[in-house]
């Protein structure tokens, strides 16, 4: 366990240092090109797609990304998102816990249909298509995966990864798009705001900082979900309500961070591995369409429900991750804290309440479903 660890932490040397070289440039002409254009999140954005499609012309140089390096970006976003609790946005959505109940159910029944769909479409097996439609975290659905005999890996890591690339890459152009027109208008109001700088960290970064890394070691020592994005945000959401000064991120900062994930997103995604790809592919494309359509119903939902904008209502409710939706909402200037609220409940939702259920479910079911896949298997051996 130890070497995995020291590995996955390393600093790459000899050809190592020479994939993540490669990879790191990649990132940066990526993240350069879509800011250059005024891409929405470009430094999120970008990476991932050039990361992702210079790494297959290039096969020579083998891509290198330090876990690490995620780690550091997960703990900044859960810093920065940490910062948005208020006392009284925390009072408001105890108002709304009933309304982030509802809204988790039905978008989770959402799921299980689009993976039920898939499977009649596929072939595939059912529990195999509910882990790859599940938005319950990436990390956690294949952890999840791994320990379910039965289970088709390179299925559900496509699922998933491709449905958090095309939600990534399709939430921020929908939320600038005219369907959420009260953006803008939010935008232009805050476009005076006062940047942060490097300068006004110091001194109080020093003590968030090392809260953060504190926490989320402990956290990884107690297997809490999420360690390094929940125990950050955690801590410094406590510390900041118990009255001590948090300083707010540079943009500078944040685009690293964004970097950071979106280059490790981007080298996740391997259809090389999967066969029939095209098939498989068009089935992926139409389930994340279905649930980011079925979200954005959702959203609206929502938005009539609080009194809140819908470019919130539809970040609250779209299935990318909070980290992912805590940047496109400081994109947008959306409310942080109701996204990220919302955000978590679902997570905790999932991790506590849909996950167990899942696996007490594969455990009293296991031998008929693994019977009714095999039959499955075999009346329909090439339908996918």
């Amino acid at each position: 366990m130890a070497g995995r660890l020291r590995a996955a932490h390393r600093v790459p040397d000899g050809p190592g240092l020479i994939g993540f070289l490669f990879t790191l440039l990649l990132a940066l002409a990526g993240g350069a090109l879509f800011s250059a254009v005024q891409m929405p999140v470009a430094w999120l954005l970008g990476p991932m797609v050039f990361v992702f499609v210079g790494t297959r012309f290039f096969r020579r140089v083998k891509p290198e990304w330090p876990k690490a390096l995620r780690y550091f970006a997960m703990i900044v976003i859960g810093y920065s998102l940490g910062l948005s609790f208020t006392k009284p946005i925390l009072a408001e959505m105890g108002r709304q816990l009933p309304t982030m109940l509802l809204m988790s159910v039905l978008l989770m029944l959402l799921c299980a249909v689009i993976a039920w769909m898939t499977s009649r479409l596929s072939g595939l097996p059912y529990r195999t298509t509910l882990m790859g439609s599940i938005p319950g975290g990436l990390s956690q659905m294949i952890l999840l995966a791994q320990e379910t005999r039965g289970i088709d890996m390179t299925v559900v890591v496509f699922l998933q990864v491709s449905r958090l690339m095309m939600i990534i890459f399709c939430v921020p152009l929908l939320v600038f798009s005219p369907l959420f027109g009260g953006v803008r208008h939010e935008i232009d109001a805050a476009a005076d705001a006062v940047s942060a700088t490097w300068g006004g960290l110091f001194p109080d970064i020093v003590l968030y900082a090392a809260a953060c890394v504190g926490i989320s070691l402990l956290a990884v020592k107690i297997k809490f979900p999420s360690p390094y994005l929940l125990g950050p945000m955690i801590i410094t959401a406590a510390l900041h309500l118990s009255g001590v000064p948090g300083p707010v991120l540079p943009n500078g900062l944040l685009d690293v961070a964004q970097v950071l994930i979106g280059t490790y997103v981007g080298l996740l995604l391997q259809p090389e591995k999967l066969e029939h790809k095209l098939k498989f592919a068009v089935l992926a494309l139409l389930s994340g369409v279905l649930l980011l359509g079925g979200a954005a119903g959702l959203s609206f939902l929502l938005a009539e429900l609080h009194p809140i904008s819908h470019a919130t209502a539809f970040l609250s409710m779209a299935p990318g991750g909070m980290d992912q939706m805590g940047f496109i909402g400081k994109e947008v200037h959306a409310d942080i804290a109701t996204v990220t609220l919302y955000q978590l409940f679902r997570t905790w939702f999932i991790f506590f309440a849909v996950i167990p259920i899942m696996r007490f479910s594969y455990r009293r079911l296991g031998e008929s479903w693994r019977a009714r896949e095999e039959a499955q298997r075999e009346a329909r051996p090439t339908s996918l």
